[in-house]
């Protein structure tokens, strides 16, 4: 029987089948006695579960396994309450293409699109240095997600991510048409590429943990020293190479998210906000899907807030 996918899950369900683990730690109650909490998934959606039983050691993230239980709800959110588990073994034959949350556009068509804005770029030293990097980063970027567990957090996320940018930052240009359109986008694609050394992302899209370089440095100064070891390989001294590597610190916006400085030019203001955006969208529509209709969800940290899903045209009774 075809395993259901947990886009259809709904309340007092059965399930049995194959998901792809994204977090498992094991936690304490207020009780004192010890469970499991997972974040498990497949590509329509992801699902928390709990295993209450102390003596199960959580699984590897990345892994898949295989669960039996029964579905729930607990503050408006559809809980899995795990009764069997174990590791998938290769006689199981796992099509692994239905358990990785994916971006919704294919990652070929992404990464042309920025590309070809690229070679679009009527300033040289932007263009060269734009499709330099690009070039260099160019498999991981088929594949890596924009972050463990906040927003773009799927399979090609990262280019989902950046592409989904660079199409708000072209609205931006066309309302705002004295902005250095070239820097705006240079900056847009290039603002988070190395977030492919920053985090360790297997093939399916999911991060085990950060890299020594990611956790010492982080991809913003990452990012710098690329924009300056391309631009010294490039023979490029313009001053386009400064106000990328600003574009590059300044992006967060603000010290308490990591920007050593905040954004100083127009483009740059422009691309922290197109950047933002984006962001928490991504996060929003994420959170909203698993809700029902007229149901707030928990309190989202990354976010400071819960957030509620409207009923969709039904007329709230009063």
């Amino acid at each position: 029987m075809a395993q259901l996918p947990l886009c259809e899950l709904t309340k007092d369900q059965r399930f049995e089948g194959f998901l792809l683990v994204r977090s498992a730690d094991q936690r304490t109650g207020g009780n004192g006695a010890k469970y499991l909490d997972m974040n498990l998934a497949d590509r329509t959606g992801e699902v928390n579960a709990k295993v209450w039983d102390g003596n199960v050691p959580p699984p590897v993230p990345g892994s898949v396994i295989k669960v039996r239980g029964g579905t729930l709800e607990y503050n408006g959110r559809l809980q899995l309450r795990v009764e069997r588990i174990r590791d998938a073994v290769p006689a199981d034959n796992v099509d692994l293409s239905t358990l990785a949350p994916c971006a919704p556009e294919p990652a070929e068509d992404m990464l042309g699109e920025l590309q070809q804005t690229a070679g679009e770029f009527h300033n040289d030293d932007l263009k060269r240095l734009t499709q330099h990097l690009l070039k260099r980063f160019e498999e991981k970027l088929t594949y890596y997600p924009a972050a463990q567990r906040i927003h773009h957090a799927e399979r090609s996320g990262l280019l989902h991510h950046t592409t989904g940018m660079l199409r708000l930052a072209k609205k931006v240009a066309e309302q705002y048409p004295w902005l250095n359109a070239d820097l705006l986008f240079a900056g847009v694609i290039l603002h988070d590429l190395c977030k492919t050394e920053e985090m360790d992302s297997d093939q399916m899209g999911v991060v085990r943990d950060y890299s020594r370089e990611g956790l010492l440095l982080g991809h913003l100064v990452l990012g710098v020293t690329r924009i300056q070891e391309a631009a010294n390989e490039l023979g490029i001294h313009s001053e386009e190479v400064l106000l990328l590597q600003h574009m590059m610190l300044s992006h967060h916006g603000e010290a308490e998210f990591g920007s050593p400085r905040k954004p100083m030019f127009p483009e740059a203001e422009a691309l922290h906000w197109v950047d933002l955006l984006d962001a928490r969208m991504n996060e929003m529509q994420t959170a909203i899907a698993k809700l029902k209709p007229g149901v707030f969800s928990e309190k989202i940290w990354s976010l400071d807030r819960r957030l509620y899903r409207p009923q969709e045209g039904e007329t709230a009774e009063t």
